[in-house]
């Protein structure tokens, strides 16, 4: 069963960093490439980053380019968002997914709220 768990959130004033983390189990972590999204309250989901399988080549949406970098740990099956600079419009649920054989998985999400 593919499994994505999700932590590291909570609650940062602005300017504050938070490191996300993405426990990934039930398929072979390392040959597929890795996607943060998120969503705001009252909003649809907007993608944030990806990794491919090297853990090398990244891609960023602009509104975090410069302050978030995507990383993963292939021999810990563990996938990473480091959030630097929060803005309040970060601020929403954090989910990482990942697609193969057809089916988008995702996990459950980390809440990430930023606010003074």
């Amino acid at each position: 069963e593919v499994q994505l768990v999700e932590s590291g959130g909570g609650l940062v004033q602005p300017g504050g960093s938070l490191r996300l983390s993405c426990a990934a189990s039930g398929f072979t972590f390392s040959i597929y490439t890795m996607t943060w999204v998120r969503q705001a309250p009252g909003k649809g989901i907007e993608w944030v980053s990806t990794i491919d399988t090297d853990a090398v080549t990244a891609y960023y949406t602009d509104s975090v380019k410069g302050r978030f970098t995507i990383s993963r740990d292939n021999a810990k099956n563990t996938l990473y968002l480091q959030m630097n600079s929060l803005k309040t419009d970060d601020s929403g649920l954090y989910y990482c997914t990942t697609t193969f054989d057809g089916i988008t998985y995702e996990g459950q999400g980390t809440q990430v709220t930023v606010s003074s």
